[in-house]
């Protein structure tokens, strides 16, 4: 029976923090340098080029829009290629975009710049995922989760960042931030072992054509697993509400007469319930199973989006606001794990893209329906409706896991 060497563990442990370290530290300034692009410099600058109404729009949501053409092909990409090379290659973009903001004088150049610059968030995200996923097997929903609570931090900093910035200079100071950030990101990012994720790239052309060929069937894979698909709509009905909730959230807050400084703490306190409890929620579902820690996530947020209408003051709303953070928390602790548990490594990046491409699909929608269900219903029904479809998810996931389990022990 062979010995563990106790110093060769202590220094595969060490390394692993090390690594772990770096990605997260890659996450926080990538984020950081996307959502300091957008918040709250974009309409701003867009208004300063003489864009108004529709073309607001458009230029808004021309950066989602690759979330949804690119993420299962960059999954794949790093499938094939390896994730070293497709996470480098995100880098490259998040450090280029920002510099091309310098010379943009009409709409059109906004809308284009913007539209590439998304594409580096759309990769970047999915594969960094399945790096995690495929590095760490025993605590992937842990890591997972911390690392998603890094990039939230960065996220968080940016519009304090890039509005002291504007306040005190310009917008070519701010992208010139942007383009730092960014930057920094791509430096880290070369730190990166060369041997990290499935670096295919060094293998035959002819094994490579084979690789290509297992990847589309691994799509018709993942697209015919009732398990992943459920598992996917309950990450895309999730992020359906967060984004809807945390936008007219605002709204009604600003309807009940409170000031912006009272606003803000209501907004704040979910975003750090979210970036405070994920790695322990993570942890748990490491220990105690994806599925009743998703069903129990999508209870918790399910109930305060039902209370909501009915909290009159700051209080309660900021604790109706906490709480729904909590549930987003839980769930999205679990989910890309579980896809990732449902997967072999071989096509960790597809399945985190896949998973990525559908979540898109609803983060995209959300605020649409629920800007149509607000100006119909008001804001009582609106949230409620968001309230009842995780209730519904959850039936639909709760039976789906009953079926799977059934047909496991059969």
């Amino acid at each position: 029976m062979a010995v563990e060497d106790p110093a060769k563990s202590k220094t595969t442990d060490r390394e692993g923090r090390r690594f772990f370290a770096l990605m997260c530290a890659i996450g926080a300034f990538a984020i950081l340098s996307s959502t300091m692009s957008k918040n709250p410099v974009l309409p701003l600058f867009a208004q300063s080029l003489g864009v108004s109404g529709a073309e607001l729009g458009l230029i808004a949501s021309a950066s989602t829009i690759p979330g949804i053409i690119i993420s299962l092909p960059a999954g794949s990409l790093s499938d094939i290629f390896g994730r070293r090379r497709v996470i480098l290659a995100s880098l490259m973009i998040f450090a280029s975009a920002p510099f091309l903001y310098l010379f943009i004088n009409a709409a059109w150049q906004l809308a284009l710049v913007r539209f590439y610059h998304g594409f580096a968030t759309a990769i970047f995200g999915p594969v960094a995922n399945a790096v995690i996923a495929e590095r760490y097997p025993a605590q992937r929903g842990e890591r997972i989760s911390t690392f998603s609570s890094a990039t939230i931090v960065g996220r968080s900093i940016a519009p304090f960042l890039g509005g002291s910035i504007l306040y005190v200079a310009n917008f070519r100071s701010v992208y010139l931030a942007v383009g730092l950030a960014a930057v920094t990101a791509l430096l880290i990012g070369t730190r990166i072992p060369r041997d990290v994720g499935t670096d295919s790239g060094t293998r035959a052309p002819s094994t490579q054509r084979s690789l290509v060929r297992g990847v589309t069937r691994s799509w018709r894979g993942l697209a015919s697993d009732t398990r992943i698909l459920v598992t996917s709509l309950v990450e895309a009905i999730q992020y359906l509400t967060y984004g809807s909730f945390e936008f007219f959230l605002v709204l009604f807050a600003k309807s009940l007469g409170m000031n912006d400084f009272l606003i803000g703490v209501i907004s704040g306190v979910q975003l750090v319930s979210v970036v405070l409890t994920k790695p322990f929620m993570g942890r748990l579902s490491d220990k105690m199973g994806r599925r009743p820690v998703i069903v129990v996530g999508l209870l918790v947020g399910g109930l305060p989006l039902l209370l909501s209408p009915f909290a009159s003051g700051f209080a309660a709303l900021a604790l109706v606001s906490i709480a729904y953070g909590l549930g987003f928390s839980v769930v999205t602790s679990s989910t890309a794990a579980y896809v990732a548990d449902l997967t072999s490594k071989e096509i960790y990046g597809s399945a985190m893209g896949f998973l990525s491409t559908i979540m898109d699909v609803g983060q995209a929608s959300g605020p649409i329906i629920t800007g149509v269900a607000v100006a119909a219903f008001g804001f009582v029904l609106a949230f409620q409706s968001l309230g009842v479809l995780l209730f519904a998810v959850t039936g639909i996931f709760a039976a789906s896991s009953l079926i799977a389990r059934s047909a496991s022990s059969s």
